[in-house]
C-alpha cells in the first residue's frame, strides 16, 4: 500500500490505470489495492478528485479487459483447437466451455471483477472460449463501473478503516467463488455427457476459429 501511495503521489490517475489496466489484461499486480489507496489519498488530500479516480479505474478495468479478451480470443481459443488434446481438452469439451461461456459468461464477467485472481484471468478466459463479445461487453462494463463505485466511495468515506473490512470481504467472496466452482465442476462431471450434447444441439458442426 506505501509503495503504491508514493506512486500515486508521483504519476496520480496515471499510476492507477496502469495498474488496473495490466491487471485485468492478465497481469498479476494488485489493481484493487490501487483503487483503495488512490480513493483513500483522495480522501485525505486535495491533489485527486474522487470522481476522477473512480472514473479512471472503471475505464481502465474496462478497457485492460477487453484487451484480455481479444488476446483469449485471438491465441487462448487458437492454442486450446491446436494443443488442447495434450491437457484433456477434447473438441467436445471446448465446445462445452464455449457452451457455458454462451450461457452463464455474463455472470462469471461480473462476479470476477470482485475476485482477485479471477479478475485477472477473466478477459483471457471469456476470450479463449469465445464468449459473445456483445455479452462480454455488456457484463464487462456493469462489473468494473460497479467495481470501481462501490470500492472507491467506501475507501474514499471510511478511509484506512475500509481497507481493514476489505480484507474479510475479499475473503467471503473468494470462499463462494471457491465453492461456486467445485460444486459447478461435480456437476459437470456427472452431467459432462449431457451438457456436451446441449452444447452440440445450441452450436452444432466442428469447432472452427473466429
Amino acid at each position: 500500500m506505501e509503495l503504491l501511495q508514493h506512486f500515486i503521489h508521483a504519476y496520480g490517475l496515471l499510476a492507477v490505470a496502469a495498474v488496473v489496466g495490466l491487471e485485468c489484461i492478465g497481469f498479476p499486480l494488485p489493481g484493487e489495492t490501487a483503487l483503495l489507496a488512490a480513493a483513500i489519498y483522495a480522501g485525505t488530500n486535495h491533489d485527486l478528485n474522487i470522481v476522477s479516480v473512480i472514473i479512471t479505474a472503471a475505464a481502465a478495468a474496462i478497457v485492460g479487459r477487453m484487451v484480455g479478451y481479444v488476446i483469449g480470443r485471438e491465441y487462448g481459443y487458437w492454442l486450446l483447437l491446436r494443443y488442447g488434446n495434450y491437457v484433456r481438452m477434447s473438441p467436445s469439451r471446448i465446445k462445452l466451455g464455449q457452451y457455458l461461456f454462451l450461457r452463464h459468461g455474463g455472470k462469471i464477467v461480473f462476479v470476477a471483477q470482485f475476485v482477485p485472481v479471477l479478475r485477472t484471468v477473466a478477459g483471457l478466459f471469456a476470450g479463449g472460449n469465445v464468449m459473445p463479445w456483445r455479452n462480454f461487453l455488456v457484463a464487462n462494463v456493469v462489473g468494473a463501473c460497479i467495481w470501481a463505485v462501490t470500492y472507491g466511495y467506501a475507501a474514499f468515506a471510511l478511509g484506512l478503516g475500509f481497507k481493514r473490512l476489505e480484507g474479510p470481504i475479499v475473503i467471503v467472496l473468494a470462499v463462494i467463488t471457491v465453492v461456486g466452482f467445485i460444486v459447478g465442476g461435480i456437476f459437470i462431471h456427472r452431467h459432462e455427457a449431457q451438457l456436451a450434447a446441449e452444447a452440440e444441439r445450441a452450436m452444432p458442426g466442428p469447432l472452427k476459429l473466429p
